[in-house]
């Protein structure tokens, strides 16, 4: 195991029943790295614990007069010195490539589920809390793994070193024998009430990170209502709170920690007060005193390690509990089948949702959040019962099919390339814009056709301008983090040219128009229609714009299909489905007898916004 391996090839298969069984996982799954840790760890404690011996040796030799075996402890001292160096120094570069390489793991298995899980990760985990667990808290779960080691190698080194006193100086060795148990366990009533108060710590320490993270992501918004300093004044609490708590922690640590100065203070009092009476009836030599004393002095080290495992494993075990609430979900309850690419109309039992393949459907939600929960659900992201939102129904609800084939049955991959969900806020990462192109595909569409669908003139032209080359090639152009240098509608049409690429036999976009002007709007409409012709395409919108190029429209209120039909029949006949449309009021609607078509004062098509303009 070393740290030039990483990333692992395989992750392996976490243990995620519990906090606890996560971090014996993890303790198991770098079995070969511990036991060098305890090897060196070994070397370099028992190379201290003879340090006694040696000097013993020289004391007894000083007083008898002995230049031979004064020369003889010297030798041993060295050799000893040695050993302790090299044992320190390979314990703490095996120590910190466990530390790195159990945090390694911990990320790895965090990055792969949330490529499984996608964007209903942050339906199911605040978001903040995925943040606060892929880095603090992967510290934390490394620093118990990578303590464990050294704790057993210091315990060893206790219980050799108890069993060489006793066999060494019966009238001394007996009563330290008696005392190390009781210092290593003094500190455990006091366990219970420190781990109590580092948990309350933490919680709330991920509350805060949870409301700082909500804030940054909703700081435009704050700042349109003005309220930034309602938000401020409450992260200003929680940051209260939590060094309240950490005050608390701290208490109860220095007192873990007085307790562990104290009682070794106290035997070494002991041991020196009746080793002395024992040296004066000459009942021992004085160098047997000091090898004891010193040995015992030298064992308060080792001891240290009781009280760093606790400490570590209190801090790690909620940090693990986080990790195991992340890694436990799942994307659905199902078990994954091989089957081939699977191919028909995608049909969804829940809500009653049909779109028929090979046409663009358009789907009309009075309720964005539904609108969104949906979209998910048509990409195979089914909620399941570990989740704490959502209706009962969408908890219980059936697998979305394609053709007959349940999604939930399919392996991740295939589900991915037959379904494609781009939801209401794509994110762009950074690179060039051909690497943001660069998307597994069926190679049919080109990224010329994708660009010109979703209306990416002028995103060009702006990239073109920043190039850095000489030719303005703006695929070579750099996009910032995110697309912070491009605008919100700029934003939009590259992730939906990006998914315009990919082709998928369904695509499912949610508002894929909604940051755009409207004469912009009604030619990414035409795009979409034009570049997806027979293909499966699945639009969630509420704008006449696009609704009107659509094959077929299809309105879901409260979770049920309750009409479909024509963006015009549906103005004409269905009042819920117009009220969407058009933003109309009840108080309007009751008052407005008029239902045909001509009488609904919004533009319903493309051709009467482009004969406006």
């Amino acid at each position: 195991m070393q740290i030039r391996d990483l990333p692992y090839t395989d992750p392996g298969d976490p243990d995620v029943r519990s906090g606890p069984r996560f971090l014996y996982w993890l303790g198991r799954s770098q079995l070969g790295g511990q036991l060098k840790a305890l090897g060196w760890g070994l070397l370099h404690q028992l190379g201290i614990a003879g340090l006694p011996v040696t000097v013993g040796i020289a004391v007894q030799a000083v007083i008898e007069r002995s230049g031979t075996r004064l020369a003889l402890a010297g030798g041993l001292i060295l050799a000893l010195g040695i050993l302790i160096a090299v044992g320190d120094t390979m314990l703490h570069r095996t120590a910190v490539t466990n530390w790195i390489t159990a945090a390694a793991r911990v990320q790895q298995l965090l990055a792969r589920k949330t490529a499984e899980l996608g964007a209903a990760l942050t339906r199911r985990v605040a978001a903040g809390e995925v943040v606060a667990v892929s880095t603090g808290d992967v510290e934390k779960i490394g620093w118990f793994v990578e303590a464990l080691s050294r704790f057993l190698a210091a315990a060893i080194a206790l219980v050799v070193v108890c069993v060489g006193l006793v066999i060494y100086l019966p009238a001394l060795g007996v009563l330290v024998a008696v005392a190390m148990p009781v210092l290593a366990l003094a500190v455990l009533p006091l366990l219970p009430r420190a781990t109590r108060r580092a948990d309350e710590q933490r919680e709330k320490a991920g509350k805060a990170t949870e409301l700082a993270s909500d804030t940054v992501a909703g700081l435009r918004v704050l700042r349109g209502i003005g309220g930034e300093e309602l938000f401020l004044g409450r992260y200003r609490r929680a940051s209260q709170e939590v060094r309240k708590a950490a005050v608390r922690s701290a208490r109860m640590w220095a007192l873990i920690s007085a307790v562990q100065v104290l009682l070794p203070g106290i035997l070494l009092i002991s041991l020196v007060w009746y080793g002395a009476t024992l040296a004066r009836d000459g009942r021992i030599d004085v160098g047997q005193l000091v090898t004891v004393y010193s040995a015992v002095t030298l064992m308060l080290f080792p001891l240290r390690h009781f009280e760093e495992i606790a400490m570590a494993y209190s801090f790690s075990r909620p940090s693990a509990q986080r990790a195991v609430r992340v890694l436990s979900l799942r994307r659905s309850d199902r078990t994954a089948t091989e089957a081939g690419v699977p191919s028909g109309d995608l049909y969804d039992p829940a809500t009653g949702l049909m779109a028929p393949q090979g046409q663009f459907t358009a789907v009309v939600c009075g309720d964005p959040d539904e609108a969104g929960r949906l979209a998910e659900r048509l990409g195979g992201h089914a909620e399941t019962g570990d989740q704490d939102t959502g209706t009962e129904q969408e908890k219980q609800a059936p697998s979305v099919l394609l053709g007959a084939v349940a999604l939930d049955e399919l392996p991740l991959d295939t589900a991915r390339t037959v379904v494609l969900v781009q939801d209401k806020d794509p994110v762009l990462l950074s690179g060039t814009l051909q690497e943001l192109l660069d998307v597994p595909s069926s190679g049919l569409v080109t990224a010329e056709a994708a660009l010109e669908a979703a209306q990416c003139g002028d995103v060009l032209v702006a990239l073109a301008q920043a190039s850095p080359d000489a030719d303005r090639d703006p695929m070579r152009t750099r996009i910032t983090e995110r697309g912070r240098s491009l605008s919100g509608g700029q934003r939009q049409r590259l992730a939906l040219a990006r998914s315009l690429i990919t082709d998928p036999e369904a695509l499912v976009l949610d508002e894929p128009t909604s940051a755009v002007d409207s004469h912009t709007e009604a030619r990414v409409a035409t795009g979409i229609a034009g570049l997806r012709r027979g293909r499966t395409t699945v639009a969630f919108a509420s704008s006449p714009l696009l609704l009107d190029v659509a094959d077929r429209v299809v309105l879901v209120h409260e979770g049920s299909v309750v009409a479909v039909g024509t963006h015009r029949d549906l103005l004409r006949t269905e009042p819920r489905y117009r009220a969407v449309v058009t933003r109309e009021t009840d108080d309007e609607a009751a008052a407005d007898p008029r239902q045909d078509i001509g009488a609904v004062p919004a533009m319903n098509s493309i051709q009467e916004i482009e004969e406006r303009a």
